[in-house]
């Protein structure tokens, strides 16, 4: 059991000195710094001393006082860069179509699309009855609701079946606890009730008055699905499931028919669904298959049978379907075979077609298959780093397929593609204001040989010209968990590095999918120094290979990936000039001994559960905040929100606390908290870009490229 002492802790700040300085890494400030409190942390017989876990006592007002000193120096130190800062924002604004509309796709009769109005934050959800040309109806102006606060957020949302009422969630904290509004799109009114503490969405009956939703518990857990009657109190729903098992969570989904409900509970490794007739809101759901560790599956149904994504004896995923009455996986049915090379990753139902996303080689792919046919035929694309994924399209008996294209050159552009003539044409393509020449950059694909002589995948993207000098200042982003892949897609923000001649790479690293389910195996619980290694490789490969020189290589990461920024400058510091570590997860094993946390119990199956003392070595092995030893470290810039939701604040100021005081260097270190977000930074569309323009002013200044 962990065995805490609980200490107070005392003010003990400098204050930032506001002296304005000619250079980033000018000394003449002096830092605040953190009390050490010494508290002892005992589990598995072993003593940890933490000095400063007091910093998550988000109630203490020295805490705050503390972040805002921080805020403060941060301030000052930057201050040289300000004109910067300013030039970069006012630079990614304007390549920012000012007024712009999302393409319109029909859904029940309406026409539905999101606009934006010139000079303002947030978007206009709109539609329009049968035709284009129909008057325009507002759903929801999030400018108008956003008046008066800091932070804001629209969650999902979903109109009835007969068009009538719309159901929406809304934030205005950041951390994720969305209140459910119900609005009457015939009078404009809203419903008097108001349902807190939910996941932003819900999901209609066809009674057009019944809804389930997902609710989230005190740590953030989605934990219950309850059913609310439109017009009766939020006290009165009545719970229909709740998923004891704390390592899993829960939402709720309707199926591409709309005949169904389904119940997903899922963990990092296993999940299980449930399904009720939509016509039926009173029923009770049942199991579509019993949970088995390791088994993953996701249903959907259309035309009478349901298909099955699942896992079982395939590893990179197979499509299976099954009969109504028939849904334990005894009684499915192949219908898209695994493939060791191929990584099924979604699967979309239209009447006369299937289309899959795969993935083969780094990768993504789009497959469509007619109704019985065995193999259909694949989309087209030419790029040698791109993405290219199916866009969601309500209408099942079309034969159209809208999906999104684009590559580190490329916009993203919104197709329309004729699955029988294979024709297509562009609907949408991001434009870019300024004048924007695709041709004027250029794209690679390398391969960093790892540590252990496996090939990781680097995409690279370059002003034409930029190397021509030798090596340039390079900019290294890296993930590399849950899965989650890594695509080379198009950044217009990125433009303004790319023509002040910084190249960037991403390093596709084990701990995502780029190359399928086993890639993301090797890189999770006791393989994850995988993920650091292999980051650390690409990093050194295109340093041999000429890109660039330690002198000026940069790293970026952000959540999981601010936990590999992290681990690679305990391992590696000697290799990077500086390092972007944003919201990073770095304080790993005191979070995940903490089950009150957000997303602790549900991530066993990723990192680990120190509880167990095999995993509790591992982990400590490359907790970032428990391996900071007195070494020279890159300059670096760390940046957290205090409402985070799934890297509390308090570990990236843990880390930049232990840092200041051990490490031994004098290049920059800062710590910037936005004191009024989450773990996503500032809302709106043009907010949030001063913090971009903060991180790249950071780097440009460090790489000595000046205005």
């Amino acid at each position: 059991m962990l065995n805490v002492r609980r200490l107070k802790p005392k003010a003990a700040f400098l204050a930032a000195l506001f002296v304005v300085v000619p250079a980033l890494a000018q000394e003449a400030l002096q830092p605040p710094l953190a009390e050490k409190i010494r508290k002892e942390l005992t589990i598995h017989g072993q003593t940890r001393v933490d000095d400063y876990y007091w910093l998550k006592e988000r109630s203490n007002p020295k805490v705050v006082e503390y972040l805002k000193a921080e805020n403060a120096y941060a301030d000052a130190l930057m201050k040289p860069t300000e004109p910067l800062q300013e030039k970069l924002y006012n630079e990614m604004v304007s390549r920012i179509k000012q007024t712009d509309m999302s393409v319109p796709y029909f859904d029940n009769g309406y026409w539905y699309y999101t606009r934006f109005e010139a000079g303002k934050d947030y978007p206009v959800t709109c539609r329009k009855a049968k035709t284009l040309k129909a008057r325009e109806e507002i759903l929801l102006d999030g400018n108008k609701m956003a008046a008066g606060h800091s932070y804001f957020n629209i969650g999902g949302w979903a109109v009835s079946p007969d068009n009538t009422v719309l159901a929406y969630g809304v934030d205005t904290v950041s951390r994720r606890q969305y209140k459910l509004h119900f609005k009457n799109l015939k009078s404009g009114k809203l419903y008097p009730e108001v349902i807190p503490m939910t996941a932003g969405f819900a999901v209609w009956a066809k009674d057009n008055k019944t809804v389930f939703y997902p609710v989230i518990d005190e740590s953030l857990r989605l934990y219950k699905i309850f059913r609310h009657t439109l017009g009766t109190p939020a006290e009165s729903d009545v719970e229909v499931y709740h998923e004891k098992d704390e390592t899993f969570s829960v939402a709720v989904n309707s199926s591409r028919s709309r005949k169904y409900i389904f119940i997903f509970s899922f963990s990092t490794l296993t999940t299980e669904s449930r399904y009720l007739d939509a016509s039926e809101p009173l029923g009770e759901f049942k199991v579509f298959q019993p949970r088995v560790r390791g088994l993953e599956y996701q249903p959907d149904h259309l035309g009478g049978k349901f298909y099955i994504r699942t896992n079982d004896g395939a590893p990179n995923y197979k499509l299976m379907e099954a009969e109504p009455g028939r849904t334990t996986k005894e009684d499915w049915k192949e219908v898209v075979p695994h493939r060791s090379d191929i990584y099924l990753q979604r699967f979309a139902l239209f009447k006369d077609f299937l289309v899959l996303s795969e993935r083969k080689d780094g990768l993504s792919q789009i497959r469509v298959i007619p109704w019985g046919e065995k193999d259909g035929h694949y989309i087209e694309f030419n790029d040698k780093a791109y993405v290219a994924f199916p866009t969601p399209t309500p209408e099942v008996e079309t034969g159209l397929l809208r999906y999104t294209y684009q590559s580190l050159t490329t916009p993203s552009t919104i197709y329309e593609y004729d699955m029988t003539t294979r024709q297509q044409a562009v609907l949408k393509q991001q434009e870019v204001p300024g004048g924007y020449r695709p041709e004027d950059y250029a794209t690679e694909r390398l391969a960093a040989p790892g540590y252990d002589g496996t090939l990781v995948p680097i995409s690279v993207v370059y002003r034409k010209g930029a190397r021509d000098k030798g090596p340039a200042p390079l900019l290294l982003y890296g993930y590399g968990s849950y899965g989650a892949s890594t695509d080379p897609g198009f950044n217009v923000m990125r433009i303004s590095l790319l023509d002040r001649g910084f190249v960037v790479a991403l390093a596709h690293i084990r701990g995502g999918s780029e190359m399928g389910r086993a890639w993301y195996e090797a890189g999770k619980l006791f393989k994850k120094i995988n993920t650091f290694t292999d980051f650390i490789s690409c990093g050194e490969c295109l340093v041999r290979h000429g890109y660039t020189v330690p002198e000026k290589l940069f790293a970026q990461g952000g959540s999981a990936g601010g936990l590999l920024m992290g681990a690679v400058v305990n391992l590696r510091p000697d290799l990077f000039r500086g390092v972007i570590a944003a919201v990073p997860f770095v304080d790993v094993v005191t979070t995940m001994l903490d089950p009150s946390i957000p997303l602790t119990t549900s991530e066993y199956d990723e990192w680990g559960n120190p509880n167990d003392p095999a995993y509790y070595e591992y982990m400590m092995s490359y907790s970032p905040y428990d391996n900071v030893r007195p070494k020279a470290y890159p300059a670096l810039l760390v940046t957290t929100g205090l409402h985070d939701s799934q890297v509390q604040y308090w570990e990236p100021a843990k880390w930049v606390a232990r840092l200041r005081v051990t490490k031994t260097d004098r290049n920059p270190l800062i710590l910037k908290t936005n004191l009024e977000a989450g773990h996503g930074g500032a809302s709106g569309r043009f907010r949030r870009l001063k913090e971009t323009a903060l991180q790249y002013a950071f780097i440009l200044d460090l790489a000595g490229i000046k205005e």
